[in-house]
């Protein structure tokens, strides 16, 4: 430590030889000793401090500030390598003592050597040795932090080592100072491969900085973007609408590509990359892929630049072959399906529309989605063809026999069939015969016996059902069908079972509003009217008894009884019974035509045939 503190020694020596002078012979106090005592400092005399003459003292601190440097503690200085230990590096700084550096803070230069200039802060004046400690790492990063703040501020190009990746980005060191270059800020291109930016020496430009949290920013994207922008300009004006241009993929997205026209990005949207029909955009091009595009469209700042591809090749329905006619037989696949019918491309770019009404003979209309998928190959016949307008109809159940062409023949009027429940309305059920042959059964005619509401009582979606043809419109391609007529008309045999006057025997079902029910069996149940309940006794029969009852009136139309207990042993009750049957067999012999009566007719008919009134 005493070797250290030589050179300073010898210094402050000749510092104080030169301040040191021999004093005059005759001194101002003897040559005037009533002046000294007048202005003599007291103060300096009692403190112990010897009074120098001021020219000397400006003399000292002359040499002071040549020969020494402040030693504040947040001012980076420059020094100088004097001597390098197995750990330290000692620093020559023109102070009054050498400093000392661990050699961990020159690990990023292996070649430090004797003599070399260093930036130093000084870190403790003096440590408990009295040695003045200073830190090569300090000053640089204030080094460092000045300079970034200068580059940030001129737009200075400044050189980075990317050290490694990170989310979003990667890390680079500027000046010794951590930096993030995201991954926008790349380059102008989007970047797949990060890696290869890695352990290399790359020029930047500081864009941000927040000195709050020490976080820089760096682009290198911005370097290259200025020469961009002047070529975008080139570019820019000179573009024109149908203009051909050779382009990069840049970009490939859902909706459609990015094309990168050197400098100047243009959208080519999904339905201009081909005349057929694709589902993503990477079906037709891929990355980095060169190609030949075509300007559509652009706004008035052109930063908006809508670009085609299929329009460099002729449109598909202009090289569609004039022997391609209405009624013939094509080939197509199946690319779009919508509930109304199906897209089949029979040409590349060629499509025609398949209605749903057109793919089946059944008039019963079921989704496109239960005769074809996308995907499919199918046969079909052109129906419409407008060329002008670029249109197609197809259809597929004309490639079969129309089951309605001898329909006569295979559901004659009163002939039976099974088929299959289809679907229900409120008025009836639509049962399907056979492919493109449906009925419908009203709900009267679902059951002799029952009443119903709705046909959802009787029956379900896909079950088989018995039915007799009633009608039949060949014209109106409609059937009328019937169920119930499948089996007899219990009624029939009811008609006789229970005439008028008939007596049966049965228990009170239910009481209702003015009366009660029977059931005389699982089909009829009669209506006993209130004064019609009354026993012999003059009691009225209640719910559960038993008794003998006669039918006083029978409707088969309607399906209505009505019977009575008292008409069994009144006798007027008995007549009125007697009467109604009296009047029910005249309306029956008024119904029946007599002989007279046919005659009259068919004379009447004869003479509408001839002409005569």
């Amino acid at each position: 430590m005493a070797e250290k503190k030589t050179k300073k020694a010898e210094v402050a020596v000749e510092a104080t030889e030169a301040v040191t002078v021999e004093a005059p012979v005759v001194s101002e106090a003897q040559a005037n000793p009533e002046k000294f005592l007048k202005e003599f400092d007291w103060h300096n005399y009692e403190e112990g401090i010897e009074q120098v003459a001021d020219k000397k003292l400006e003399e000292f601190e002359k040499l002071v500030s040549e020969n020494f440097v402040d030693t504040l503690d947040d001012e980076v200085v420059e020094g100088t390598v004097i001597t390098i230990t197995d750990r330290d590096a000692i620093i020559d700084i023109n102070a009054k003592s050498e400093g000392v550096i661990s050699l961990n803070e020159f690990r990023y230069n292996p070649d430090l050597k004797v003599g070399d200039k260093v930036e130093v802060l000084i870190d403790v004046r003096e440590d408990a040795t009295g040695q003045l400690v200073l830190s090569h790492r300090k000053a640089r990063v204030i080094k460092a932090w000045d300079r970034v703040n200068n580059a940030h501020d001129t737009g200075e190009i400044v050189n980075g080592f990317v050290k490694c990746r990170t989310k979003g980005g990667m890390i680079v060191d500027v000046f010794g100072i951590e930096a993030f270059l995201p991954g926008s800020q790349i380059d102008v291109k989007p970047i797949r491969d990060y890696d290869q930016y890695v352990n290399k020496t790359m020029e930047f430009k500081v864009v941000k900085i927040n000195h709050e949290f020490k976080n820089i920013v760096v682009s290198h994207k911005a370097l290259i973007e200025a020469d961009i922008e002047e070529q975008k300009k080139e570019i820019i004006g000179q573009l024109e609408k149908g203009q051909v241009l050779e382009g990069i993929v840049k970009n490939i997205t859902s909706y459609g590509v990015f094309i990168d026209l050197g400098g100047v990005d243009g959208l080519v949207h999904i339905t201009d990359l081909s005349w057929s029909r694709i589902n993503h955009p990477n079906e037709i091009v891929d990355l980095d892929q060169k190609l030949n595009v075509v300007i559509l469209d652009f706004d008035e700042n052109k930063s908006r630049i809508q670009l085609g591809l299929k329009q460099l090749s002729k449109h598909p329905w202009e090289a569609l072959g004039e022997e391609v006619k209405v009624g013939d037989k094509v080939k197509g696949k199946v690319v779009v399906i919508a509930d109304y019918g199906a897209f089949v491309e029979v040409e590349e770019g060629v499509e025609g529309l398949v209605h749903v009404s057109e793919m089946s003979w059944s008039t019963h209309l079921r989704s496109a989605q239960d005769f074809v998928s996308v995907g499919d190959e199918i046969d079909a016949v052109i129906l419409t063809l407008d060329r002008e307008d670029r249109k197609m109809s197809l259809g597929i159940k004309q490639l079969t026999p129309d089951p309605w062409t001898d329909i006569t023949k295979k559901y004659p009027v009163g002939s039976k069939h099974t088929g299959i429940v289809r679907n229900f309305t409120n008025f009836g059920v639509f049962v399907e015969l056979e492919e493109g042959i449906d009925g419908l059964i009203y709900i009267s005619d679902l059951s002799w016996t029952k009443k119903i509401k709705h046909p959802s009582e009787f029956c379900n979606v896909g079950d088989n059902l018995d039915v007799v043809v009633l009608e039949l419109d060949v014209e109106g391609r409609k059937l009328s069908l019937g169920h119930k007529q499948t089996t007899e008309n219990p009624w029939d045999k009811y008609e006789t079972e229970f005439a008028l006057g008939t007596t049966h025997k049965a228990a009170i079902t239910e009481m209702v509003d003015k009366g009660a029910t029977i059931d005389f069996n699982e089909d009829i149940t009669a209506f006993i009217p209130q004064r019609h309940l009354e026993k012999e006794d003059g009691s009225k029969l209640g719910k559960g008894e038993e008794a003998e009852f006669k039918i006083i009136e029978f409707n088969k139309e309607f399906k209505r009884v009505v019977a009575s207990h008292t008409a069994v042993f009144r006798e007027e009750e008995a007549k009125i019974v007697k009467k109604a049957v009296r009047k029910q067999e005249a309306q029956a012999a008024e119904a029946k035509p007599t002989l007279g009566d046919a005659n009259d007719a068919l004379q009447a008919l004869k003479d509408k045939m001839d002409g005569k009134k």
